[in-house]
């Protein structure tokens, strides 16, 4: 079997996609989603890093971080939030019937074990990322506009002026065509 090798570059940007085992759709409930964001916070306080830009969906979360100048470890950083959260969660969050292999590493039904990364190459490749991350809620059809997602960084882009609140939109009647991402569709993990 191929050795997979992380691409940690110090000082860099990455666009990472966690999912829940088996696609539970664990954080559509509102606690878990606070206890994501408590277990983020903490991780940010252990080992500081900035969100550039997240979105969290019902099954899997896409984060875009960028690491502090001298480290490049977003790995350990992932894993701690997965640990973190895990640990807040009830007992009744386990299912039964674990897998040899996921008992022997002591992984609970919560997180599939691997996650996705691409470091970001330039700044259309960071734009590229952060319009695929917002534009997911409404890939998935759980909303009809990157707007009406309230568990995305979309409102605080809006903010910097970095979108209007019609992008992508197609609220009062707008008609717009699905954005194309497809020359990045390798990198997301999905």
């Amino acid at each position: 079997m191929p050795e997979y090798r992380r691409a940690y570059v110090p000082g860099g940007t990455f666009f990472l996609t966690l999912v829940t085992f088996e696609r539970q759709r664990l954080l559509a409930e509102t606690d878990n989603a606070a206890r994501l964001r408590l277990a983020l916070a903490a991780v940010k306080r252990e080992r500081p890093f900035q969100v550039v830009a997240a979105a969290v969906m019902p099954d899997h979360i896409h984060f875009v971080w960028a690491l502090p100048e001298d480290d490049g470890d977003f790995s350990s950083r992932v894993g701690r939030l997965k640990v973190l959260f895990t640990r807040s969660l009830s007992e009744s969050h386990t299912e039964p019937g674990n897998s040899r292999s996921r008992l022997r590493h002591r992984d609970r039904n919560i997180w599939q074990r691997r996650f996705w990364e691409h470091a970001i190459r330039d700044e259309r490749d960071l734009e590229r990322h952060i319009d695929y991350l917002h534009y997911n809620p409404v890939k998935h059809g759980l909303v009809s506009c990157p707007h009406l997602w309230p568990y995305s960084s979309f409102a605080r882009w809006v903010r910097r002026g970095a979108y209007t609140t019609s992008w992508c939109c197609v609220c009062e009647g707008r008609t717009i065509s699905s954005p194309d991402f497809s020359d990045i569709s390798d990198t997301v993990g999905e």
